[in-house]
């Protein structure tokens, strides 16, 4: 079966993985019935792929299966994912993001769930440029840490969806979001660190945030500190950045429209990252690499 489409520039897209199959990008669909797409019943990872191998697979998978349990939705039989991934991965020709996304499956026009099949869908598209910075904008509502989705990687996104259009609207490139008690919690789809004085600090989960990979790799590897952040040690502070898997490490430019240099601490952390990210065992594409 086919499963590339040329474009228009002459390359092929990735093929896409639906169910149990490869199937063309053209040939790819999901019932108009699943609790995904009716609801927003489903989680999702966000990892970077080369032909035929992909990044950080593990803790990857290790977060897909704690939040489908977070939300009451069947754990991925261990191996079906990874083999799909792996499977669209040998369908791109560079650089790509790749998206999994597990639903809760067909259910009906409401909340309710049924006892169904959960759907499976894995789908790439190339990265593009990574821009070397980003300004940020703090949005006016905010993340409940002790929400029933907190620090689950939904498909339930339409706070990010208004967020980010917020921050676009206003000049920047992510929003970020403080919590329900002001303090600093996160992007729409990425971690935020400040640095202060000579440490390094960002948010702890319990304020909220999402276990972002970029954001574990990275405190593994640089002395991070841990801390509730308030609003005001953001807005002082001369250096901050963004971890994600589509950005790595990203220097914040201005904060609501206050600019930032990029300092060497900062440049430390990115050549940290940048080390994981060129080491060959992490892109073995197997679990437990």
């Amino acid at each position: 079966m086919k499963t590339e489409r040329a474009t228009p520039e002459g390359k092929s897209s990735p093929g896409v993985w639906v169910g149990d199959a490869l199937v063309a990008p053209d040939e790819a669909a999901v019932s108009v019935f699943d609790h995904g797409l009716v609801t927003g019943d489903g989680c999702f990872e966000v990892l970077m792929a080369r032909p035929g191998e992909v990044f950080a697979l593990e803790p990857h998978m290790e977060r897909l299966a704690r939040s489908a349990a977070a939300m009451g939705i069947p754990v991925p039989t261990p191996g079906r994912v990874e083999a799909a991934i792996m499977a669209v991965a040998g369908t791109v020709r560079e650089e790509s993001i790749l998206r999994v996304t597990w639903t809760a499956g067909r259910g009906p026009l409401s909340s309710a769930r049924l006892d169904s099949e959960p759907t499976l869908v894995v789908a790439a598209q190339p990265l593009g440029n990574r821009a070397p910075s980003a300004e940020i904008a703090v949005v006016p509502w905010t993340r409940n840490p002790t929400g029933a989705l907190s620090g689950v990687k939904s498909t339930s996104y339409g706070e990010n969806v208004r967020a980010l259009d917020y921050a676009r609207s206003h000049g920047a490139g992510e929003a970020l979001f403080l919590n329900t008690q002001g303090r600093v919690c996160e992007g729409t789809g990425s971690n935020i660190f400040v640095v202060s004085g000579d440490q390094v600090l960002t948010p702890p989960l319990s304020e909220g945030c999402l276990a972002g990979i970029t954001r574990l790799l990275l405190i593994a590897v640089k002395q991070v500190t841990e801390r509730p952040i308030s609003q005001r040690e953001l807005l002082d502070c001369n250096e901050a950045f963004l971890t994600s898997t589509t950005r790595g490490v990203q220097p914040i430019s201005a904060i609501d429209g206050r600019a930032l240099g990029t300092g060497p601490t900062t440049q430390s952390c990115i050549a940290a990252f940048s080390a994981i990210y060129d080491d060959p065992v992490m892109w073995s594409g197997k679990p437990g690499a």
